[in-house]
């Protein structure tokens, strides 16, 4: 099941409880600012997740991965290699 557009685990997050986040897959704009440009371009072409996309992962993907405040080296990365594999 996708839980969000590049690969987070929402289920996991800490931010779910704490900021009241359904998930960028339930929301219009997320809770940390006025948009995601990752979201924004998924949700744009028609994906589900960003591993739909001819361009997976892209650079703005891989930027977002490999944050060195926010990302999460990579996971969601491999998150969106499986859900295309299940599909």
């Amino acid at each position: 099941m996708t839980e969000s557009r590049c690969g987070i685990l929402c289920s996991g997050c800490s931010f779910k409880g704490s900021a009241g986040c359904k998930g960028c897959v339930q929301i219009e704009k997320p809770f940390w600012g006025e948009s995601c440009p990752v979201k924004n371009c998924c949700e744009g072409k028609g994906h589900a997740h960003c591993g739909q996309c001819p361009e997976f992962p892209c650079q703005l993907l891989h930027q977002f991965a490999y944050d060195p405040q926010q990302g999460d080296n990579g996971l969601r990365i491999e998150q969106c290699r499986k859900w295309k594999a299940e599909a």
